[in-house]
């Protein structure tokens, strides 16, 4: 068996092993339902109350993948930008440190007053908290090239452009990666505490909704789908950097 079957087939056993666990530590332990439901319940929750589901997935995989995909895009311009310039980064990165350490769920009122309910203001939470780490990744990653190659093709009249793309770029994509691991997790935070503060539809919405008639099931089913989104999204940046970035050059 490859490496990589035995990571997948070891990951699922894992989860199969947990889903076990669940299930006997709440009949063996004789758990309440309204406190802990079975994996099972958790499951016939999807058809068994009346809850607009589908809708609500889409709107929260809007929010996240919206607000991740932005933050992917500007990070890496960003990153860009400040290794161009060393001023235009000594003049922003503190801004954005400062900005950063924030708590995110004291911008959620602000964002909603600016913005309204709805999916723009969540997945601009989802934004706020992946983009920084995207931006100290690959500005790193930008950083690791060897000087002298740049050197060399700069004296060959290359432009920061052909720099970027042919050197910069390749080199830094194993740090970029990295980085797009940590916001993936970070962009479902963001979205589902979007949510919670304020809106009318997704999946942390929805939580809200059922915590009022102790549907445990149906919370810990909106829970399970929003870790799948999660777990989706994280696994798309796995497969590109498997076909982007050489095995060697991968970043832990």
């Amino acid at each position: 068996m490859s490496g990589g079957a035995w990571r997948i087939g070891l990951a699922i056993l894992a989860h199969v092993l947990v889903i076990a666990g669940w299930h006997f530590f709440v009949v063996w332990g004789e758990v309440p339902r309204f406190v802990m439901p079975t994996p099972w319940d958790t499951l016939q929750a999807l058809v068994a109350g009346d809850y607009p589901w589908w809708s609500n997935i889409r709107v929260t995989a809007i929010e996240i993948y919206g607000g991740y995909v932005l933050a992917v895009v500007l990070g890496v311009a960003a990153a860009l930008v400040f290794t161009w310039s060393r001023t235009v980064e000594a003049a922003v990165m503190p801004v954005l440190i400062t900005f950063n350490m924030i708590p995110k769920v004291a911008l959620g009122p602000l964002f909603i007053v600016w913005f309204s309910y709805g999916v723009v203001p969540n997945a601009l939470i989802a934004f706020s908290i992946a983009f920084f780490p995207i931006v100290l990744t690959t500005a790193r990653g930008l950083r690791e090239v060897e000087p002298d190659l740049i050197d060399l093709v700069r004296s060959l009249r290359g432009s920061k452009w052909q720099i970027f793309t042919k050197i910069q770029l390749p080199g830094a994509l194993p740090y970029i990666f990295s980085g797009m691991k940590v916001a993936a997790i970070l962009a479902v935070a963001g979205a589902i505490v979007g949510e919670f503060l304020g809106s009318d539809s997704g999946l942390g919405y929805l939580m809200l909704q059922v915590q009022v008639t102790l549907d445990t099931a149906a919370m810990f089913m909106a829970v399970t789908l929003i870790s799948l989104l999660g777990v989706l999204l994280y696994g798309l940046v796995v497969v590109l950097e498997r076909i982007f970035v050489v095995r060697d050059a991968r970043v832990s």
